[in-house]
C-alpha cells in the first residue's frame, strides 16, 4: 500500500470532507470516512504513552521498547510489523473499491497530530495538508458541535492550539513530499486547486469530479454529515462568515484570540495565515451582517446536543459523575468477565492510591 495512500492531513472544520468527497469522486480514488487506524498504532507505547488506557500503558511501553531493542533490525523490524497490520486492513477496505482505483485515501484530522509517526510508517505515500483560516475553523467547530458556546468548545479541545504548531512543524521540517492546499482556494479556485492536486497524485484531471455527488463515498463512520450534504460542489458562501460573527461578539473573538496567542506567528505564517493580516475579514467585516446559524435538529445534532447536556450534568464533582464512576467499575467487571473465565481468579478492586486489595 506504500505508493497507494493518500493521507489527507487536516484539522477538523477545516473542509477536508468536502475535499474527500471531491477526490473521491475522481476514477482514481477511493475513500471512506475517517477509519482512525494511525492513532491507534502510534500510541502503543513506542512512540509514545498513552493517558489512559484499559491495560497497564507504562508497563506496556517499557516491554515494547525492550524488544523493539533486541530486534535485528531494531526499529525498522517494529515499523514493518506495524505496517503489515495497517497494510492488510488498508488493502482490504481499497479491494472493495467498485472500479479498482488507484489510491485509497485516508482523511482522519487525528493523523495530524501523529505526523511524525506517519512519516516513519509511510514515507512513500502521498500527503495532501489542506488549511483554512484558524478563526473560520474554530467559529465552524464551536458552532456545529457546540451550539455557538465558544467557551465549551476550547475547554473540551482547543483544536487550534493542537493542530497548528503540529502541522506547520511537518510542512517545515519532513522529508516527504506534501502538496499544500487551502480551504479558500478550494472554494473560491475550484477547478485550479483540483487540477494542482490531480497534477501532485499523477492522475488524470476530471472537472467533474467537482460535482462530488456523482459518487458515493464507501461504508460509515465519523467526518461531517451535514455540510456536504447542503450543496453538491465546493461553495464560498461561509468563507469569511467568521469575520462578521467574531466582529459582533466580542467574547467570541477573545476564545478564538487566547488560542491565537498561543501559537507561534512562525506557525501562522507556515500554515499561510500571517498574524499581521490575520484579523483583516474580521476588521473588515460588518457586524450587522452576521445572524446566528439557525440548527437544523437532524439526528447527527440532536445527538450532539444530548451529549453537550450530559456532559454537564456528569460533570466532575456532581452527584451524577459520582454515581457514573461505580457504576462504569461495576460494569466494566461484568463485561471483562463476560469476555473470559476468571471465575478462578478472586475479584480484586483497585485502591484509591493505586495497587490491590
Amino acid at each position: 500500500m506504500m505508493e497507494r495512500l493518500i493521507f489527507l492531513v487536516s484539522p477538523p472544520r477545516a473542509g477536508s470532507t468536502l475535499l474527500m468527497r471531491v477526490l473521491n469522486a475522481t476514477s482514481q480514488i477511493h475513500s471512506r470516512p475517517e477509519p482512525h487506524l494511525m492513532g491507534p498504532l502510534a500510541h502503543l507505547g513506542f512512540y509514545g504513552n498513552v493517558d489512559k488506557a484499559p491495560y497497564d500503558q507504562l508497563q506496556s511501553a517499557d516491554a515494547i521498547r525492550q524488544i523493539v531493542k533486541d530486534l535485528p533490525g531494531g526499529e525498522e523490524d517494529y515499523l514493518e510489523a506495524l505496517r503489515a497490520y495497517a497494510d492488510c486492513l488498508y488493502s482490504k477496505m481499497h479491494a472493495l473499491s467498485p472500479n479498482k482505483e488507484r489510491y485509497f485515501l485516508d482523511k482522519t484530522p487525528a493523523n495530524a497530530l501523529v505526523l511524525p509517526f506517519l512519516m516513519k510508517l509511510y514515507p512513500r505515500a502521498k500527503f495532501i495538508v489542506l488549511t483554512r483560516h484558524p478563526a473560520a475553523i474554530f467559529a465552524s467547530y464551536a458552532e456545529s458541535f457546540f451550539d455557538g458556546d465558544y467557551e465549551a468548545a476550547a475547554a473540551f479541545n482547543p483544536i487550534l492550539v493542537r493542530y497548528i504548531p503540529a502541522m506547520a512543524q511537518f510542512m517545515r521540517q519532513t522529508t516527504v513530499p506534501f502538496l499544500h492546499v487551502s480551504y479558500e482556494d478550494l472554494v473560491t479556485q475550484s477547478e485550479a486547486t483540483l487540477q494542482r492536486i490531480c497534477t501532485y497524485l499523477e492522475i488524470p484531471f476530471e472537472a467533474e469530479a467537482l460535482n462530488y455527488k456523482k459518487k458515493e463515498v464507501a461504508g460509515k463512520g465519523l467526518g461531517d454529515p451535514v455540510g456536504v450534504k447542503k450543496h453538491s460542489r465546493p461553495v464560498s458562501s461561509s468563507k469569511d462568515t467568521w469575520g462578521a460573527e467574531l466582529a459582533a461578539n466580542h467574547l467570541r473573538y477573545e476564545v478564538v484570540a487566547r488560542q491565537i496567542a498561543q501559537v507561534d506567528p512562525a506557525d501562522l505564517e507556515t500554515w499561510g495565515y500571517p498574524i499581521g493580516s490575520f484579523w483583516k475579514p474580521m476588521e473588515e467585516a460588518d457586524p450587522a451582517t452576521w445572524k446566528a446559524r439557525k440548527i437544523e435538529l437532524d439526528n447527527f445534532q440532536a445527538q450532539r446536543r444530548g451529549l453537550r447536556y450530559l456532559r454537564k450534568l456528569a460533570a466532575p464533582g456532581t452527584s451524577l459523575y459520582q454515581s457514573l464512576s461505580k457504576l462504569r467499575f461495576y460494569t466494566d467487571v461484568v463485561i471483562r468477565d463476560s469476555f473470559a473465565d476468571y471465575s478462578h481468579v478472586p475479584m480484586q478492586r483497585p485502591k484509591e492510591g493505586g495497587g490491590e486489595e
